[in-house]
């Protein structure tokens, strides 16, 4: 009795930390977006560290909206060192998310899904797959972001093909919007272009991939 208490009360205290560490990443970035986007804009050491920094909390809860801010990031550094600065604070802010997600509420997730077998084949299913889903899914954004390293963090999925899969499905976008913001101050229109062909590509490629799934589903007499 006294053992399950005591495995209660640790698993509250990671809820807990959890959700304090959540809030003040998010609080941060409200009351400090405007101070840290001024340190992007001028540049140099200091401004890649705050960078890297400001996409990783960007990550939690979007302040300011990623292309924005990526594009920004590229028109200031550039696109090869763009797309390396937002990539480095896309997945810390990423991986950070997995674990802090794992590590509070993975226990209520688990004990929650027990009750439901069907659920826990799919789950089950979705880890075997798990490299291949995850990367269609930050290729093809059909589920938010955050909410795919929620799942991903509930679920039994491995760190590292988690991590290499979000490497790997990232690229193709933050190098799009680190280009495009490279060349906005050059040339905005084909910059605003590039970036709304992206946009329109994207959109019906889900649009797609939801017609087809709702055309699949039987109908109901």
């Amino acid at each position: 009795m006294m053992d399950s208490k005591k495995v209660e009360e640790s698993a509250m205290q990671k809820r807990i930390i959890s959700i304090c560490i959540l809030l003040f990443i998010i609080a941060l970035g409200f009351l400090q977006k405007d101070e840290l986007l001024e340190v992007v804009k001028q540049g140099g050491i200091l401004a890649v560290l705050v960078s890297m920094v400001f996409v990783a909390i960007c990550v939690f809860f979007p302040v300011v909206p990623f292309p924005v801010l990526a594009g920004v990031i590229g028109a200031v550094f550039g696109m090869m060192q763009g797309v390396f600065i937002s990539l480095v604070g896309a997945m810390a802010g990423t991986m950070g998310f997995f674990f802090l997600s794992r590590y509070g509420f993975r226990d209520i997730a688990e004990s929650k899904l027990s009750h439901y077998p069907k659920i826990t084949q799919y789950e089950e299913f979705f880890n075997k797959n798990s490299f291949v889903a995850i990367l269609t899914f930050r290729l093809i954004p059909i589920i938010p972001a955050p909410i795919v390293n929620i799942i991903c963090g509930l679920s039994k999925v491995k760190a590292i093909p988690f991590f290499i899969a979000s490497v790997l499905g990232k690229i193709p976008n933050i190098l799009i919007l680190s280009y495009a913001g490279s060349l906005f101050s050059s040339n905005k229109l084909f910059s605003f272009g590039m970036y709304g062909c992206y946009v329109i590509i994207i959109f019906l490629i889900n649009f797609v991939l939801l017609f087809r799934r709702s055309a699949n589903k039987p109908s109901i007499k």
